[in-house]
């Protein structure tokens, strides 16, 4: 008896009851399938030169510019990202695939001198086969972009396992993609647990973001193939503020990133760690800045935090907020529709509590006291994430001191924690990543392998 996948539903999370997808999840069989389609659809792939494949990646940005609003939309509808943050998004999503257009004439080997007679050495990369991508839903179009984008412009195909929650986004990108692409070239696949752990194990490389539980799963297996894998996970991220701060602008960047997006990002902010005398007037500033910035509507162009993206989620950050300190935040949005929590900031977390080593992933944070820089970053390096910090002060002393102590991939001076510029390095340290960094040249690296050829003449 052949069993029927379990249906994938999203819903929207500003309203439960609009649902913008109800379809089956692909299943095993049909994602190692598509797995073997691509497979035998990237020789012709990479063979079609780098004029196809940059002009292919070229058409794919100007399509997002194109959508751009309807995408947007769509963002907004199915994973409740605000409006404008959704509009950025789109934006840098049509930026990511036109900056790898331009990958295809990158060189991709050198020449090097022999140690003595003739011939030539040389290196060059080349194309792993398929690349399994397995996403989340909090940067629908983004992130699948700064994955497939350098993957497709080096020579491979793609199998795109999104989260489940962004079901639409991914089925609407891949209209997108395969109107620049052959077929087989980049398949979407709706699913869960069972179609990511059928992608990881049938595809050539694998990068991955998720939570960390899920991402050392997919490490683990992709390890035992022996095949390369990238994993972005979770983060913990703090922001360090000095007295010679500017506390009113620091206080702002913190608090968007902190309640932006409903705090559903890798590099929001969830510890705030304000050292001396810096930590009475950063109360009042940040609690200031935050009830400015309620939960609301994503729809509307000015809101900052809108729903957090389940009912489950949303009890998880109310769990992680009972029985503490609260400075600003209510128990509940005001909204009576939707998955709404109102961003939150605690004091005297005790240590232990799971604010201080767990990711809660919502509109909440901690505001801890620092006796001295020096504290401060042994603070910020407790924690068993290492994804990024921004430091907010005046002194270049204490910013080069952050520079060489900080146990974190990114640090941010004098901005918020949030923010990703897709032509550098992304990634952290200890539980926050795995494998080499995405974006930027570093993930061209990623999604080939170096081949090395001594060419000695024949005739000597």
């Amino acid at each position: 008896m052949t069993t029927v996948p379990a249906p994938i539903i999203s819903q929207n999370p500003a309203d439960p009851s609009d649902v913008l997808v109800s379809v089956p999840a692909a299943g095993v069989f049909t994602s190692v399938r598509a797995v073997e389609q691509a497979r035998a659809a990237q020789p012709g792939w990479f063979a079609v030169g780098a004029a196809a494949r940059s002009a292919a990646l070229g058409a794919v940005a100007a399509a997002v510019d194109a959508a751009a609003e309807e995408l947007a939309a769509l963002a907004v509808r199915e994973v409740g990202k605000p409006l404008t943050e959704a509009r950025a998004e789109i934006a840098r999503t049509a930026a990511i695939w036109r900056y790898y257009a331009q990958a295809p004439f990158e060189p991709e080997g050198a020449v090097h001198e022999q140690p003595a007679g003739g011939g030539l050495l040389l290196t060059r990369r080349r194309p792993y086969g398929v690349a399994g991508l397995i996403t989340p839903w909090n940067f629908p179009f983004a992130i699948p972009a700064w994955k497939a984008a350098p993957a497709l412009a080096t020579g491979n195909t793609v199998v795109l396992k999104p989260a489940p929650e962004a079901t639409a986004c991914a089925q609407r990108l891949a209209e997108i993609v395969h109107r620049a692409v052959p077929p087989g070239v980049f398949t979407v696949l709706p699913g869960g647990a069972s179609e990511g752990a059928a992608v990881v194990s049938a595809a050539d490389v694998i990068s991955f973001t998720g939570s960390t539980g899920v991402g050392r799963k997919v490490v683990r297996t992709a390890t035992e193939r022996g095949i390369p894998v990238q994993a972005e996970m979770g983060g913990l991220n703090a922001a360090i503020v000095l007295p010679d701060a500017d506390i009113t602008r620091a206080a702002g960047h913190i608090a968007d990133a902190i309640a932006g997006y409903a705090g559903q990002k890798c590099t929001a902010t969830s510890r705030v760690i304000a050292v001396g005398a810096a930590l009475d007037p950063l109360r009042e500033a940040l609690t200031e800045a935050l009830r400015a910035r309620p939960a609301g509507d994503p729809a509307h162009p000015a809101t900052v935090c809108g729903p957090v993206i389940s009912r489950q989620a949303r009890d998880r950050v109310l769990q992680a907020r009972q029985g503490l300190p609260e400075l600003v935040g209510a128990a509940v949005s005001a909204r009576p529709d939707g998955w709404y929590a109102a961003p939150a900031l605690v004091e005297k977390v005790p240590s232990g509590h799971r604010l201080l080593n767990e990711e809660v992933f919502g509109p909440l944070a901690a505001l801890l006291p620092a006796e001295d820089l020096d504290h401060a970053v042994r603070m910020t390096n407790s924690v068993p994430y290492g994804l990024v910090t921004s430091v907010h002060t005046a002194s270049l002393d204490a910013v080069l001191h952050g520079l060489d102590h900080l146990d974190t991939g990114m640090i941010r001076v004098n901005a918020p924690s949030t923010g990703v510029d897709f032509h550098l390095p992304f990634g952290g340290v200890k539980a926050s990543s795995h494998g080499p960094r995405e974006q930027g040249h570093e993930a061209l690296a990623f999604y080939t392998s170096g081949r090395t050829y001594s060419l000695a003449p024949a005739h000597p």
